[in-house]
């Protein structure tokens, strides 16, 4: 058995517990800190450290947010008043680990701070909730101006309304933390770090996230690690991928995954939150997880079917739709006939529901029910980006390759239908706007953990399984619901498949 010691991007349930609750088993012995921050709460530097140095020691790989390590977490990395000196001190501890264990295997990510289009304090400084739009188009309009598409002066208006002590607080810290992504990269040209992702969260085609990721990519080739590091759109789904990355490593294995659209225009749509179309998204998030692209279904270790529409991807709340690049620009009867054929020839199936940005499909959903496929596909997910679903689809597949179908690989396809589908893709929205108002609470207010909310949320959840999965219902218990961070965008659940 191998031993990967994983760092976390925070202690939220996609980032803590999926890693662990997938490839925890007889090959891996996946092991995370005992406790971390809090939402705006960074998590203590002195446990980090401690953690690290004690299960590093004798372990056989290390998976590690920079951004934990660095910052507390990835919401501490964008409120941080952290100097130069204390930060690189901390990046020191990777090198330390190496020294003291040089068969480490050290795989990480750095996020490139993003920013947000919406006007919301929830995730970023205070000032965010009145400025963040402005800011936003601030930074794309001067990455425009720059490709002579817009005119500079188009920002004035905008800088007039932004006090300059807001703007220099966010830009400062953009540059603060750029420094340390430019810092990884010497990291991993010293082979300090084995391998390295750089992903974007929230990313846009224009902006200030894309303005750095152009720096990076300049640091890149001046450094010419152009095959030892990735840049591209995600953030939650990284443990997975860099887990299911090293699991195949030590396996020895490059798994080939062939590609199964249910839209012909889906490899060119650019999906929500993100900056480029979805067919090279697919060859980033396959070749980061230790996967290739195959070219044919005759050589793929396993199939991953991907149901995005044809042209605009929307929000999983504005369901159900008829829009023409959902219900006439992809073909879902022949999409749910290659499944089948593929099961019953024995092959190793994980769908990727990213038909529209956080929630499941629910017109999917009822397709694969009414053919009695729920129970018998490899690996499925549907929340939040196109990119965290993506990254926990190629997890589920490489997991069936390497163990095959366990109890543990069962409860996260479980896990996953109840939330991803039914959380995310129905009873959030039916939570906030049928049953928080009568009780004072609200989107960003759940008030509790574990309390009122939670109840409402498991009831309705319990009730989703038996009305829209009957033919899997029986099998499904949940057996605990949470609400993290008190609000009610990510859910914590605990589900069996009995």
């Amino acid at each position: 058995m191998k031993k990967i010691v994983y760092l976390p991007l925070d202690e939220r349930p996609c980032n803590a517990m999926f890693v662990p609750k997938l490839f925890s088993g007889e090959q891996l012995n996946i092991v995370i800190p005992p406790k971390m921050g809090c939402k705006k709460t960074p998590a203590e530097w002195t446990d980090i450290q401690a953690f690290l140095q004690k299960e590093c020691a004798e372990a056989d790989g290390l998976v590690m947010s920079m951004d934990m390590l660095l910052y507390g977490g990835l919401i501490p990395s964008r409120l941080h008043r952290l100097t130069k000196e204390v930060v690189e001190q901390r990046m020191t501890l990777i090198s330390d680990l190496k020294k003291c264990n040089e068969k480490l295997l050290i795989y990480a990510f750095q996020c490139i701070m993003r920013c947000p289009s919406y006007p919301s304090s929830d995730e970023e400084p205070d000032y965010y909730e009145d400025f963040g739009a402005e800011i936003h188009m601030i930074g794309n309009i001067r990455h425009r101006a720059s490709l002579g598409l817009c005119e500079e002066k188009e920002l004035e208006p905008l800088c007039e309304k932004v006090p300059q002590e807001y703007l220099d607080d966010y830009l400062n810290r953009r540059a603060f933390n750029m420094q340390f992504n430019l810092k990884a990269l010497e990291l991993l040209r010293d082979a300090v770090i084995d391998f390295l992702i750089i992903p974007q969260d929230d990313s846009a085609p224009y902006g200030f996230t894309a303005l750095d990721q152009h720096v990076v990519r300049a640091k890149i080739a001046e450094l010419r690690l152009g095959a030892r590091v990735l840049v591209y759109p995600g953030a939650d789904e990284l443990g997975l991928t860099l887990t299911s990355c090293m699991a195949l490593h030590f396996a020895g294995l490059r798994p080939k995954v062939y590609v199964k659209y249910a839209a012909s225009g889906a490899p060119s749509v650019i999906p929500l939150y993100e900056d480029r179309p979805l067919g090279e998204s697919i060859k980033y998030q396959l070749i980061a997880a230790g996967c290739r692209i195959a070219t044919s279904l005759s050589e793929a270790d396993f199939v991953m079917p991907v149901s995005c529409p044809g042209s605009v991807m929307r929000e999983a709340a504005a369901q159900p739709v008829t829009d023409p690049n959902y219900a006439v620009e992809r073909t879902l009867a022949e999409f749910i006939l290659f499944i089948q054929d593929c099961l019953e020839e024995g092959r190793i199936v994980t769908l990727c529901d990213n038909a529209y940005a956080n929630g499941g499909d629910l017109e999917l959903l009822a397709m694969l029910d009414q053919s009695d496929l729920l129970d018998k596909l490899h690996g499925y997910a549907g929340w939040n980006t196109s990119a965290n679903t993506l990254g926990t689809t190629i997890a589920e597949g490489v997991h069936a390759l390497l163990e095959g179908v366990t109890p543990a690989h069962k409860d996260f396809l479980a896990h996953r239908y109840v939330e991803d589908m039914g959380y995310c893709g129905k009873i959030r929205g039916k939570v906030v706007d049928q049953r928080l108002p009568e009780h004072g609470l609200d989107y960003f207010n759940a008030r509790d953990q574990r309390g009122l909310v939670s109840g409402i949320v498991r009831e309705e959840l319990e009730a989703f399984v038996k009305e829209t999965m009957p033919s899997i219902a029986e099998h499904i218990e949940i057996t605990d619901v949470w609400m993290p961070w008190k609000r009610m965008f990510e859910v914590g659940l605990h589900v069996k498949w009995n």
